[in-house]
Formats: C-alpha cells, structure tokens, sequence
C-alpha cells in the first residue's frame, strides 16, 4: 500500500533524468589492489572524514602493494598522504575505537591485522598493541561492529585457514568475536565458519541486533551456508527461527529499508544470482521475485553470456528520488572459465513501483576491469552521491555524478556523548510525502570496506522534512528541518 501510494505521487511529479557520471579517476594517485591466490578476494575501500573537513577521505586496500591513504583537498582534487607502510591489506572498516571523536581503521590483512589511531589532520599511528587487540596470522576478509558497553565489539570473519594441509577446499577457518574486557580485548572462536567474505551487525527484520554472515560457497564446497548470528542470544539463528539456510557463494552485503516499513531489505552478492532478500512482517525473509530486477546475473553489455561475479554491493539515492539505487561491482575472481570474464559493474536504479532497471552502461561505469570495492559519498559537497571503485590489477576508478535535474537530499550526522560518539546502532527515519525512508547506522558489510559518513537521503520534491532519530538504547528524537544540507543531531 506504502509503495502503490508512492508510485502515485511520482507520476504527477517530475520525472528525473537518466544518470550520468563524469571520470575523474586522473584526480587520484595511482594505486593498484595486486597479488596472488591470497588476494583474489578483498580489495576494499573505506571512506570517512579523517581532518574533520566534512569531505570523505579515503584509505584504500593494496594486497602485495601498500594501502593508500588519500585525503581529499575538494573539487576532485586529492593528495596522497603518508601512512604506516601495511601490505596484505584486504580491506578496512573505519570507526571511532576509543571514543575520542576522531576516526580509526580496522585494517584486515592476510596476517596479523592492525588497528590504526586517527590523529590530526589524517595522520594514522599503529595502536594494535595499544588497543589490546590480540595478535592472529588468519587470512581476514570480512568485519563487523556493535557498541554493547563502554567500548565496541568487534566481529572478523576470517576464510581458508592457509595451515590446514587438507586445503584450501573445506578447509574454511574459525570467525573471531573481540570483547572488550580491561584494556583490551578477549578473542573468542565463533563457529563454523564457512569462508566469510562479508559481516553486517544490524538490526534484523525481527527487529534484533543479528550479525549476518555471507559466506563463499566455494571454499566451503557442501554443508554449509549463510549465517545470522543473534548478538543478544549469542547463538546462530536455525529453522525454529524461521531462518531458512541459503547457499551461494556469497561476496557482499548491503542492506536498505527499500519499502518504507522499517525493516531492512537485504543484498547478497554472488557468482551468479546477485539475491535481494525481502524483510518479512513475521521477521524472516524471502527472496525477491525474478521481476524486481535485481539478480543481474548475467552482463548486460558484450557478447559474454557466463554469469557474473558480484562483489560489493551498495545502496544510495544516485538521483535523490528518493528511492535508493544499487551499484554492485563485477568482475571474475581471475581466470575462472565457467564465469564471464569481461563483467561490467552494475547501476541499478529503484523506479517508483519498487523495480530497479539496469543504467551503468548510459551512466559511463560499466566498465570491466576485476572490480572488488566500492562505495558512494559525495565527495565534492553538491548534494549528488559520487563513485569510487577498486580493481584487482588495475587502477582506482573515479566517477562524478553529473547527473541533471536531481531532486533534494539531506544528510543526517549523529553525535552522542560518551562511548559510541557516532550513534552506531541508531536509526534515523522519515515521511516526505512522496516516500517513507529509514537507515541504520552500522559498521560492516560491503566486501572488505565501509563508510563512516552522515546518512545521505535523496527527498525528491520535498523541501521539509521532519527527522526521527532512534537511538541505541531505544530513545527518540524528532527535528524538523528544510533540506539540501548536513544536519548534525546532538542527542
């Protein structure tokens, strides 16, 4: 009924243009995701504000090279900046580990993982030891993390454990639960693991904190498939839950109320069917119908009829419709025969009746290098979500969205005092008129790289709107605001 009402009021308004981005990857330093068996996986992308500029930086994974920090001096123009020389880099997350208002890195490796303390002006010292965090040699490949107590815990998904002489096949290691406890923190084993190349902490369509886990089929071969671990419970949800297992050689998650009744919808990234999981009012989940558009499981430019390769998979209002698009990024693990080998990135945009139809080739981003990471931000300041994406052995890819006619946005930044600074577990929530929206404020998901940016909301032809905050512990805020700005909510 929400969706039918929508779609109503958008065909009396104006009708947005077709996407369009502009290359600006020149603009970037060269830098290369790169190595061998180890780093066919990975290669992630975090994005946050590291000199409190409120422009998105970014720290990029290298594999066998270094990751990169870049920080972002406006207009699309960039500097590399100078960072603690890390290679095996996969992926990073970022977040405020110690709660002093200024943005660390997770940074997961194949190896010991490090955690990096943010200081002035981007400037990034090695605190593993300092932060308590526990010394592994796993091979990590994903990373979640939820705020319980004064500090926050922290969930690695690691994949093959390179130790096991029976492998790699089935031979997928341990995932890792960091507690705060003193200083540190205590590692405990969480299992089976089954290969994770995703974690996402949020709140599930039962409306409870839950820890998914998107596992990759090909390590794991048989018996094994997606998980959702219940945070409260401590346990993996089963079919007494209602939790039906799926199998799929899963790369990415993404997650976005798409059908304005509070619950998460959710994005699984595969080779093959890229899965859109439709949140349930009984709290489970069932998968999208064919029509919806979403599976892109075959490239929609060229001649290759192989099924694609999804990997990171991202929500954002490309058009500030208000309705969320979806960019998912392609690309064969190498040289895998049965899989399509030029493989162009995905933009899939949300029409008014909740359908989604293929743009990237018109848009100028169906390009087809091995894509891994990526993420939307708008790192010019005007409004409209840029692009920004990682390629195994080939360079950084980035895109300014061009795109005429767009429709209003809010950005929304929450801010606390205390422990948990960034409202992480928070949800912001509103009703324009034309569409009703809500996001979650999480660490994770994505493949192997986040974002801790506001919440970017395109609002169509609203010019008010009034903001509902929950926050983690339950408790309400309202504020109503014009749009086509950053509003920071103070609790």
């Amino acid at each position: 009924m929400i969706r039918a009402t929508i779609a109503l009021c958008l065909m009396a308004g104006i009708v947005r243009a077709d996407p369009i981005f502009e290359d600006r990857s020149s603009a970037l330093p060269h830098h290369v995701y790169d190595g061998g068996w180890d780093h066919f996986v990975g290669g992630g992308v975090a994005v946050f504000d590291c000199n409190n500029d409120d422009l998105p930086d970014i720290f990029v994974a290298g594999g066998t090279n270094p990751a990169k920090l870049i920080r972002n001096d406006n207009d699309f123009a960039f500097t590399d900046m100078a960072l603690p020389q890390l290679t095996g880099v996969t992926g990073a997350y970022p977040l405020d580990l110690d709660s002093d208002g200024i943005m660390d890195l997770f940074v997961l490796r194949v190896g010991a993982n490090v955690a990096l303390k943010g200081g002035p002006d981007c400037s990034f010292t090695d605190a593993t030891a300092a932060f308590g965090i526990p010394h592994t040699d796993q091979w990590s490949t994903a990373f979640s993390a939820w705020w319980d107590g004064p500090r926050p815990t922290l969930a690695i998904g690691n994949y093959v454990d390179q130790t096991d002489p029976d492998g790699p096949f089935e031979a997928c290691d341990t995932n890792t639960i960091l507690r705060p406890t003193g200083g540190g923190y205590r590692r405990e084993d969480l299992s089976p693991g089954f290969c994770p190349l995703s974690m996402l902490a949020a709140n599930d369509a039962r409306g409870k904190p839950t820890l998914r886990i998107s596992n990759d089929r090909h390590y794991y071969v048989k018996g094994g498939f997606e998980q959702m671990w219940d945070i409260g419970e401590q346990r993996f949800l089963g079919a007494e839950d209602g939790w039906e297992n799926v199998s799929l050689w899963g790369m990415g998650v993404a997650s976005r109320d798409l059908n304005g009744d509070g619950r998460d919808e959710v994005m699984l990234t595969s080779m093959g069917d890229q899965l859109l999981q439709i949140a349930q009012s009984d709290g489970t989940y069932a998968a999208a119908p064919y029509s919806i558009g979403t599976y892109a499981q075959r490239p929609h430019i060229g001649d290759d009829g192989r099924p694609s390769t999804g990997w990171h998979a991202e929500f954002g209002d490309v058009d500030n419709d208000g309705f969320p698009d979806l960019f998912i990024a392609k690309g064969n693990v190498d040289q895998m025969p049965g899989m399509a080998t030029r493989d162009p990135n995905n933009l899939l945009m949300q029409n008014a009746d909740g359908t989604f139809v293929e743009k990237a080739n018109g848009a100028g981003i169906a390009t087809t290098d091995r894509s891994r990471g990526a993420a939307f931000a708008d790192f010019d300041n005007d409004g409209r979500l840029d692009l920004i994406v990682t390629n195994r052995r080939a360079p950084l890819e980035l895109y300014r969205n061009a795109t005429p006619d767009t429709g209003h946005w809010l950005r929304v930044r929450l801010v606390q005092d205390g422990p948990n600074p960034d409202a992480i577990g928070a949800t912001v929530r509103f009703e324009t008129g034309v569409s009703v929206q809500s996001q979650q404020k999480v660490v994770g998901g994505g493949h192997a790289g986040g974002q801790a940016l506001p919440l970017h909301f395109g609002l169509g032809d609203a010019d008010a709107v009034t903001v509902i905050v929950t926050w983690p512990d339950g408790e309400e805020t309202f504020l109503q605001t014009d749009v086509d700005k950053t509003v920071t909510i103070r609790r």
